[in-house]
């Protein structure tokens, strides 16, 4: 795979850097993309160590401006991996407007933006795979947040129209939708969640989180990572549009 170039959005930590990690010890390619460079740069730096080759760039994924540039930037990318996210929990009528748009510039316009920014190369190739990383919430919903539900599950809208559209191109696009991962992302929002329901950290873990997933337990970013590595292997070239579920048998019920 040292042919292939990954670019991976909100990679500097958490589930994007667990995806890189993964893919650079696969022999792809990886450009680390986050809104802050230094960030970054210390990942790039970590997989460049670890013997991967790597680079880093600053991108805010919801300026569009931004985005429509990025190819004279990147040079070419045969895989997309759209991860960046953010949260704000909040009860709707508390829910600044500002920060409700902001939820839907980065998770759904961004990745539909970035999507489109590389599709014409990606055809021009006949090779393209694009990975969504959505969330539980793409399936179920929550209480006080409703930007987020909204974005992930639009995803799946989106990922299933574009499979539609590159149906005669060896292109595929799908969204990847794990149930609660213990990222530095989900650690806020634990607390987030305990000040809105006046609860302990612990139980929100126990009976918010955990309570609905039959095996009770978080997901590894390691697990995340071996799917994204499937869907990007000769054996997942027709699977497209697809909604691939690490839930722990939460949908189950």
């Amino acid at each position: 795979m040292s042919s292939k170039t990954v670019l991976i959005t909100g990679g500097a930590s958490g589930i994007g850097l667990g995806i890189a990690r993964h893919l650079g010890t696969l022999g792809y390619r990886i450009i680390i993309a986050d809104i802050n460079l230094e960030p970054a740069q210390q990942a790039a730096d970590e997989l460049v160590a670890a013997g991967t080759q790597a680079s880093a760039i600053a991108l805010d994924v919801s300026d569009a401006s931004q985005i429509a540039e990025l190819p004279q930037q990147t040079g070419h990318v045969d895989i997309l991996v759209n991860n960046a996210g953010i949260q704000h929990v909040a009860k709707l009528e508390d829910f600044p407007a500002a920060k409700w748009q902001q939820l839907i510039n980065v998770m759904l316009t961004g990745p539909a933006l970035l999507t489109q920014a590389f599709l014409a190369e990606m055809k021009a190739r006949n090779y393209g795979r694009i990975i969504n990383v959505g969330s539980i919430h793409s399936l179920v919903a929550s209480p006080y947040k409703s930007a987020y539900v909204a974005a992930k599950h639009g995803l799946l809208g989106f990922a299933k129209t574009l499979s539609l559209e590159v149906g005669e191109h060896d292109i595929t696009i799908n969204t990847l939708c794990p149930s609660y991962v213990k990222t530095p992302l989900v650690e806020k929002q634990i607390e987030a969640q305990a000040k809105e329901n006046n609860m302990s950290v612990e139980d929100v873990e126990r009976k918010i989180m955990l309570e609905p997933m039959p095996k009770k337990a978080f997901i590894d970013v390691e697990e995340l990572a071996g799917c994204a590595a499937f869907l990007l292997s000769p054996a997942a070239k027709n699977i497209c549009g697809q909604t691939l579920v690490l839930d722990g048998g939460w949908v189950a019920r």
